[in-house]
């Protein structure tokens, strides 16, 4: 697979732009002239620029408003076009995109634009040069690629061929069946994007808001594999017009173009086996059936406040590392780890962030498998030394930093605790269980800017999917929210995961990535099978629940119609609710802790499949009635 960036997808002058698409491991760039005519070098300096990243040059775009046009309009338009074919040369590339023209003077008619598609065509040619034309979904008498290729087949030049691009094509819902009867050597380039289905005016949309493929709505793979059909082998480049992309680093940026061609092509090959696609083999995504641990970090006195903490939440004391200050607490399927080790990742994690969630646990189907398909992906490896007789987990970076561990039950990993850990007796007062069972999701709060990045990164390595985004209210701004899922049929309790976009520092998320340095697990849901019971016994270890609003029990019990009774245990415990068409959903939370940490305890009913999100901007108000102000210390 040949992999291919237009400049303008990510930000940065060309010299940046080109060290981070060269980085990211493309093949090819192509030139958006922009760029280059902001960039000052002659093009043969550039060209070797790019030549000397060891990339190619597949493109040099746009050239517009070409074909249709009276005399004398015609005759300037190869006059430009000559000159551009000049610096072509210099730059050494072969290929220049021709966009159908939104010109008022441009007259239409499919053999008039041919024929001057032919000239073109004959000129390109005494230079050894091709042009590409492609259909704008805007265009004035060209927006679709079925017209587009019709101009092309007439034109009948072998150095005039076809550019796709699946943002024109698949905004306008065009059938992208039309592309397999197009034959794959007059399709010059395939340009890529994805984009968030939004309804607006077609060039706005395309200005502002196409992302990367598997990013959006639509259905890049159905047209990826639609030009696969072809036996088309070319570059399949990305052309991606973005303003938070123009804001962005240009490394994860590209980064993420480059993750997302694999990603696609990948699922390209296995929804259709037979069509020729070129990539290295790798494993498909992996199934996760849930949370094996959360390990958080601490010094001796982060330990001392999350150790009461969690036997406040139920928990026992269980298990002591063999060798490392690594203490084990559980409650049904919940294992959760404090480390106070003074040097290792965790200990830099401190360091950098406090107490705080260095490292998830996953139950996976196959550990080793899991980071060979993340590797492909683009996921950075983690690996640190171990003492005599511990396992080596596999693991990958992930969120913050923060590494990702992958436990199986098919090698030894299954018996990690056995291995690693020592039995002990927990020294502290017996109290009551909550009755939780297992971890339901977990929350990971990040700048708004990386949540695609890191919607691509879970969908492109693990066998789930992603829910539509929610804009939660905070009293002092809006969160964008969305949930990754493992898909139905991961068993038992499957792996939920809520990614959290702050976009000011204001905000109850954006203080915790200011005041933990970083993105990072903000936010852990226990479950229970009885809500109500769990807050008796909370409550009598000490346990203090959220102190919520009367005024919001006064509204779910006429919203809901609820039962006076249940409504009143609701207001006693501080439990909120939600109901929709499946079932209920109960909450019960402990104020902020630390530097804005969340402790949820959920109790599911029926098929309720949501998060409380109509819940959010009650119980984000409770909690910043209890946080401590900024600037004023712990007591």
């Amino acid at each position: 697979m040949k992999t291919s960036i237009a400049t303008v997808s990510i930000a940065g002058d060309f010299k940046e732009k080109l060290a981070a698409i060269a980085a990211a491991g493309f093949d090819g760039i192509e030139i958006f002239e922009n760029d280059f005519l902001a960039f000052d070098a002659s093009p043969r300096e550039v060209g070797q620029m790019v030549r000397d990243a060891g990339l190619v040059i597949t493109l040099f775009q746009p050239f517009r408003d070409f074909e249709g046009l009276p005399e004398p309009q015609r005759a300037r338009a190869f006059d430009r076009a000559e000159r551009k074919f000049d610096l072509m040369g210099e730059l050494g590339t072969d290929l220049m995109l021709v966009c159908s023209s939104v010109s008022s003077a441009s007259l239409g008619g499919i053999d008039r634009a041919a024929a001057d598609f032919h000239e073109l065509g004959e000129r390109a040619a005494k230079r050894g040069l091709k042009v590409g034309y492609e259909a704008l979904a805007w265009g004035r008498h060209v927006n679709d690629h079925r017209d587009a290729w019709e101009v092309v087949r007439r034109a009948d030049h072998p150095n005039i061929g076809l550019i796709l691009d699946s943002f024109h094509t698949l905004a306008r819902k065009i059938d992208v069946a039309s592309i397999r009867a197009i034959p794959a050597d007059r399709i010059f380039i395939v340009q890529l994007a994805d984009a968030p289905l939004i309804d607006m005016d077609l060039l706005y949309w395309s200005r502002h808001f196409r992302n990367m493929p598997g990013e959006g709505g639509l259905p890049v793979r159905e047209f990826m594999q639609a030009v696969a059909a072809t036996g088309y082998d070319g570059y399949w480049s990305l052309e991606i017009f973005n303003d938070q992309f123009r804001g962005g680093s240009p490394g994860s940026i590209s980064v993420d173009g480059h993750r997302s061609l694999i990603y696609m092509m990948d699922q390209v090959r296995r929804a259709a086996p037979a069509l020729p696609v070129a990539l290295p083999p790798m494993p498909d995504r992996v199934g996760v059936s849930g949370v094996a641990f959360v390990e958080f970090t601490a010094d001796e006195d982060g330990a001392v406040a999350l150790d009461r903490l969690f036997h406040s939440f139920g928990f026992r004391k269980t298990g002591q590392h063999v060798s490392k200050k690594v203490t084990r607490y559980q409650q049904g399927d919940i294992n959760l780890v404090i480390n106070r080790e003074k040097e290792g990742f965790a200990h830099s994690a401190y360091v950098m962030h406090g107490t705080s969630v260095c490292a998830i646990g996953l139950a996976v189907e196959d550990a080793a498998t899991t980071v060979e398909r993340a590797q492909a992906m683009g996921a950075e490896p983690f690996s640190q030394a171990v003492g005599p007789g511990e396992l080596t987990i596999p693991a990958i970076r992930g969120v913050g930093g923060g590494v990702i561990h992958f436990l199986d039950e098919k090698s030894d990993l299954a018996k990690v605790w056995e291995i690693e850990f020592r039995p002990v007796e927990d020294e502290a007062p017996p109290l009551k269980s909550a009755g939780l069972t297992r971890i339901d999701h977990i929350g990971q709060t990040m700048n708004s800017e990386e949540m695609l990045t890191w919607l691509l990164f879970y969908t492109a390595i693990f066998r789930t999917r992603r829910t539509p985004m929610v804009d939660v209210i905070d009293p002092a701004g809006i969160i964008r929210s969305q949930v990754i899922e493992s898909l139905n049929g991961e068993a038992p309790s499957g792996f939920r995961l809520t990614l959290n976009g702050a976009e000011n520092r204001r905000t109850l998320a954006g203080r915790f990535i200011s005041d933990s340095f970083g993105s990072s697990v903000q936010h852990l849901a226990f479950a229970t099978d009885d809500i109500f019971a769990a807050a008796e016994n909370l409550a009598a270890n000490g346990f203090e629940a959220l102190a919520l609003s009367r005024n919001y029990y006064d509204d779910v019990e006429a919203r809901f119609g609820l039962d006076p009774a249940l409504a009143d245990r609701l207001r006693a415990a501080n439990i909120l609710y939600d109901r929709d068409e499946d079932g209920e959903y109960f909450q019960l939370y402990a104020p902020a802790w630390g530097e804005g940490f969340i402790f949820e305890i959920i109790e599911r009913r029926g098929r309720y499949n949501g998060y409380g999100a109509p819940n959010a901007p009650f119980r984000i108000a409770a909690q910043k009635r209890h946080q401590r102000p900024a600037g004023v210390p712990r007591a």
